[in-house]
Order: C-alpha cells, then structure tokens, then sequence
C-alpha cells in the first residue's frame, strides 16, 4: 500500500485520476489540493464520488505532499516544476500530468509554452511516460513525464510502422479530433455548449503544443527526425480522441496487420483490431486503451491507421496510473481493468 497525493484535484484530469485511485487496491488517498476550493470536500463537488472518496481538498502545502509516496501534479503547465525538484528531495516520487517535463529541450519549452523552464537539472531525468516505448526507464523513475492526449493516440498509431522502418518519415500526417473535455474546465467561450454543439472545426494549423511532443517522440521512433504535419479537431462530444494517421509506404507489403498484432500482443493496453475495422470512440469511454485499425486502401502505397483513446484516461489519468504501477512494482493492470461505456 502507498501513500498518494494529488496536486489540482478539481480539474476533469484530477476528478478522473480519483475515480480510478479511490478503488485502486493498492492506494490510500491522503491529500487532494486545491488553492480555491480548500476545506470544500471533494464529493460535494464530484457526487459520483460520495461513498469512495472521504476528504477535503486543501491548499497545496510541502509538508504534507512530502508525507507521500508519490504524488501526482494535475496542474497547469508550469505549476509541477515548480514543486517537484523539493519532492523529490525528500524521496517521493512524482507523475506529472502536464507538459512540464515532456520537452527534452528548455529552449522548445520556452518557444512552445511561453515561459522558462525553472529545473532543468531535473528535467534531463525525467521520463517520457509512454510505456510501450519506455516501461524498463519508468520502472526506475523518479519523475515521470505523463504523455499528452493527442501524443498517445498518435505515437502508438505510428511506432510499429517507425519502428520496423516501413514508412517515409518526411511525409507524416496526423489528422486527430478530440472531444470537448480536453479544453479543461476552465470556462472559455470556445468550450460553451452553444459554440461547440452542431460543429466541428480544426485550430492550432500553424502550430500545436502537442506538436514538438509528437515530433520528439516519433523521432526517438524512427531514429531520426520525422516530418510531420499534425492538424486537429474539435468536436461536439465530451470524452474521446480519433487520429486518422497517414503515411506512405517505402515497399508495398501486405503484412501490415500481423506487424501491428505482433509489436503489441503483450501490450496490456493496445487492442489491434481485425482487419478491416474502422473502430469507435464510444468503445473506449472511461477504459484505459488505445483501440488501432491499420489499413492500406486500394492496395496503394498509403497506409492508414486509425487510433481512437479516451483524452482522459488513457490520454491522461489512466495512463498517469498505469505509469504510477510500473514505478511501483505494481501489477501493470492493477485498478485499470474497467470497462468501456456503451452506449
């Protein structure tokens, strides 16, 4: 059993981390942080949780976070690293569900997210929580760098074809959607109801926040930089993210399924579908897995796959979770095995 604290616990990232820890088997929940709701308790605020979850939030204080195992950070960019190199001094282990730690480069931090970095003695240990690529370095981690929404579903859509060498990594396209809850919940007119209902549009053309992420990671891939062109989506739905990925093929092959089957039969939380599926967003709200179709349309030299997540769970709470056993020999599955939501 361990102790664990959540900083930023009223955020959907945050109420969905406490829907999966309240029932993980191996946590005690001890403090759930909040500068403007502290001394409120957490199910006044998330009924779904009367019953499960007992305590008040409360203001961020050290004192008690070092009292923890690990503590997760549901914060927003640039809160974690403030905090965390005094954490990981008094030995507790962190997940950081923001961009804080994601970036290997300061500059790209700074270009991308309009601030300095403020520990970047630490961020040159943190890793890339991403564990179908990096389980072995998580498991000996101190700070874990959980992924962005759109990075997961598009980094595990193209790591085999990367992987095995079977694409032109200058010619990528990412073409993702993502539901409303990965605006946060912070009001924005953006996310109302009546400007989001009934449409759908791109934003972030010339450049998204997730994009150098999504570039560092397929570079790490494929062993060399990659082109990618990565638009996305919003669209009127709460939960999920569909990436329509594409690339072209270096040789024309037809063992594009058995590739995919194999790169991840032993992966816990990747279900490659039969060929010819075209799956659902639907099919994994509020479960921790990563559904992909891989096809190859006409028999031509373009290879589409086609990746759908829940933005907060495996895209984020869930994954956050997943990282969290591994770093601590716990089962890999262990609190993460619920079942999608259909309808």
């Amino acid at each position: 059993m361990i102790k664990v604290g959540i900083v930023g616990g009223t955020g959907y990232t945050g109420v969905e981390l406490l829907r999966i820890l309240a029932k993980h088997p191996q946590v005690s929940l001890q403090v759930i942080t909040s500068r403007s709701e502290a001394g409120m308790p957490v199910a006044d605020m998330y009924p779904n949780l009367r019953g499960h979850v007992d305590l008040a939030f409360s203001n961020p204080d050290v004192a008690s976070l070092t009292q923890c195992d690990l503590v997760f950070f549901a914060t927003p960019n640039g809160v974690a690293m403030q905090q965390v190199p005094e954490l990981l001094d008094a030995g507790v282990k962190v997940v950081d569900l923001a961009a804080d730690f994601r970036l290997q480069d300061p500059a790209q931090w700074q270009q991308w997210y309009g601030m300095e970095h403020a520990c970047e003695a630490v961020l040159a240990e943190a890793v890339y929580g991403l564990p179908e690529m990096n389980r072995e370095a998580i498991a000996k981690a101190r700070l874990v760098a959980n992924p962005g929404c759109y990075p997961t579903a598009v980094q595990l859509g193209f790591l085999p074809l990367l992987e095995a060498g079977l694409v032109d990594n200058r010619y990528l396209v990412a073409d993702c959607k993502s539901g409303v809850s990965g605006a946060g919940r912070g009001a924005k007119v953006a996310s109302l109801l009546c400007e989001t209902s009934e449409s759908f549009r791109a934003y972030g053309v010339p450049g998204h926040r997730h994009l150098p992420e999504i570039r560092q990671g397929l570079a790490k891939m494929s062993g060399r930089p990659v082109g990618l062109t990565f638009v996305p989506h919003l669209v009127p739905m709460i939960r999920g993210i569909h990436a329509t990925l594409y690339a072209r093929l270096k040789d024309p092959t037809d063992q594009l399924q058995s590739l995919f089957e194999q790169r991840y039969a032993n992966e816990p939380f990747v279900d490659v579908l039969p060929a010819g599926s075209h799956p659902e967003t639907r099919s994994v709200r509020g479960a921790n897995v990563c559904r992909i179709a891989v096809h190859r349309p006409q028999n031509d030299d373009t290879v589409v796959v086609l990746s759908v997540i829940d933005n907060l769970v495996k895209g984020a709470a869930g994954q956050a979770v997943q990282n969290m056993n591994i770093m601590c020999g716990f089962a890999e599955n262990l609190g993460l095995d619920s079942v999608a939501l259909m309808p």
